[in-house]
């Protein structure tokens, strides 16, 4: 399971423990040396009142990255968006996104170029900042390369880094694995939140052997 590495400013370590659900804070030395070594940083707000409001230990987020900038690390968001675009999803899972490429690009310099060559193309069809444009624009630019190598690359990662995570189960009421916990038998597998309770007859009570 993916543990959401949001940050407080003053960010300090801590393990994760996946049977309770605690979120860790990511160690962000934000110092001008470091950023002046190239890495890039991406920074956010949480929403008041939204489903991780509660679930993140900060409602600023920040996420590090080792190789891209922080205007690559903005467009690959942007891509990301307009490829799975959830408006209920917060900036800060589409950032997990730009930090997984990243961590790709670290290890292998045909997969930096690839991206920064993408990111640099859709900057160009977009006339300057593909973040900046249109959501119509956006859209239109990324319609265009389909099929290509680094539109498939970001394609194939949002599977992943967009949907495995606390914040993204958080957001769409997925409650996480449950084998370990006796499956879901009793504990929500008869919750249908999204269309009239059924009659009685219909819901028979759970059968344990």
């Amino acid at each position: 399971m993916r543990v959401i590495p949001i940050a407080t400013w003053s960010a300090v370590d801590s393990a994760c423990n996946e049977s309770t659900g605690k979120v860790p804070r990511l160690d962000l030395p934000l110092s001008r040396r470091e950023l002046l070594k190239g890495s890039g940083v991406l920074m956010g707000n949480i929403a008041a009142g939204s489903a991780l409001a509660a679930l993140a230990p900060s409602m600023a987020w920040a996420v590090e990255l080792k190789t891209l900038s922080t205007d690559e690390g903005q467009a690959l968001m942007k891509m990301g968006r307009t490829l799975y675009p959830h408006k209920k999803l917060a900036d800060a899972v589409y950032a997990l996104l730009a930090k997984d490429l990243d961590g790709k690009a670290s290890g292998d310099a045909a997969t930096a170029k690839t991206l920064r060559d993408g990111i640099a193309a859709l900057n160009a069809a977009a006339g300057g900042n593909f973040a900046k444009a249109s959501a119509k624009k956006q859209f239109d630019i990324v319609k265009g390369i389909e099929g290509q190598p680094f539109f498939n690359a970001v394609r194939g990662q949002c599977v992943t880094s967009l949907y495995d995570n606390d914040m993204a189960y958080a957001t769409f009421g997925y409650p996480g694995s449950a084998w370990e916990k006796g499956g879901y038998i009793t504990r929500g597998f008869q919750d249908l939140k999204w269309l009239p309770a059924p009659p009685l007859e219909a819901s028979p009570k759970p059968w344990f052997g």
